[in-house]
């Protein structure tokens, strides 16, 4: 059974997530990251249950991550192909998720391309009383909230390896590099950073990050800062720059984002290089930060475009092979607590 205190049958974005709720998924994630380090690396937690993974939109690291902790759960397992289903014969995407309905599915992990999609399923499933549970797996420019997680989950652990704990976030200066304006990614991390406290510093071309985006998280109750510099806005714990170097600044964690071609209606950027000479994560540049300053990227790299090479593959430096590694304990989490909430 899941958590007592845990009562959300859906998670499709961090947005009102509380301290609480994170701090419950690191220690149900550090369960299972003990169990993943046993020989036998299977739970009957989610035994006869059937997980479905609604996937719209490619992937390999989400999809396969997800595939993994519904197994080490000991759940069943229907994957979903859009090259090879009834959409391509005009079927509605809720008619697919009834189907998958219909032959017992308790709990779907949805990725679209398109903003939304796991909320209208969501709704849908709560509006006839199917008691599916509905995990985003990314949609559109929206949220990626299991990505966030996994994360923090990261985060905490390279801080406290035994108890991870979100009090140990508190006055961390975490700094994201990168496609800020098309990532799912950035919106979700902002979110669950911070609310555990973190000071989360956006760094990106005007093109990529522009004034307005830090609109929708206004969190009226907190009180502003006051920016460091002339080309800083803040509001709490949330600062924007246009130029690296300033935001580099003693940060202890420095997230680069893949730059997302595929989502950009526009040429935003002069060129690659360009982007790298301007913004790429050298080891020059991380001089500034904090001696224990670590590295990390929710892939797929651009190698010698986000970051260099030889900082990605430093094990010294880098988080991103714990961050694949987390997200297995981590999503295995998140299928275990919304899996129990009846």
């Amino acid at each position: 059974m899941a958590d007592n205190s845990w009562s959300r049958r859906h998670i499709i974005s961090l947005e009102d997530f509380t301290p609480s709720d994170y701090q419950t998924i690191l220690q149900t994630a550090t369960s299972f990251r003990e169990v993943l380090s046993r020989r036998t690396k299977k739970v009957p937690a989610l035994q006869g249950q059937v997980i479905t993974n609604l996937f719209f939109e490619p992937s390999t690291r989400t999809r396969s991550s997800f595939e993994l902790a519904a197994k080490r759960l000991s759940a069943d397992i229907l994957n979903f192909s859009p090259g090879n289903s009834s959409l391509k014969k005009g079927e509605t995407i809720l008619d697919t998720a009834k189907t998958y309905l219909a032959m017992g599915t308790n709990l779907m992990v949805i990725r679209h391309q398109e903003a939304g999609v796991p909320t209208i399923i969501a709704k849908e499933m709560d509006r006839i009383n199917s008691g599916v549970g509905i995990l985003n797996a990314g949609d559109g420019q929206h949220a990626h909230p299991s990505q966030a997680l996994l994360d923090l989950f990261t985060i905490c652990t390279s801080l406290n390896e035994k108890k991870p704990h979100i009090e140990d976030l508190q006055g961390k200066k975490v700094v994201i590099v990168g496609d800020i304006l098309h990532s799912r990614v950035a919106r979700s991390n902002i979110w669950s950073l911070t609310t555990c406290g973190a000071e989360v510093h956006l760094v990106a071309p005007p093109t990529l990050l522009p004034k307005h985006f830090l609109d929708a998280f206004q969190r009226p109750t907190q009180p502003s800062a006051q920016a460091s510099d002339s080309d800083t806005n803040s509001t709490g714990k949330l600062y924007v720059h246009w130029q690296l170097e300033p935001a580099l600044e003693n940060a202890d964690f420095v997230m680069a984002l893949r730059l997302q071609h595929e989502r950009m209606s526009q040429h935003l950027l002069p060129s690659l290089r360009e982007y790298h000479q301007q913004f790429g994560i050298t080891r020059e540049r991380l001089k500034t930060c904090k001696a224990t300053v670590k590295i990390m990227h929710p892939g797929p790299t651009n190698r010698g475009v986000e970051l260099t090479s030889a900082l990605m593959d430093d094990p010294e430096l880098s988080l991103v092979p714990m961050q694949v590694t987390s997200g297995v304990a981590t999503r295995m989490a998140l299928l275990y607590l919304i899996g129990g909430v009846k």
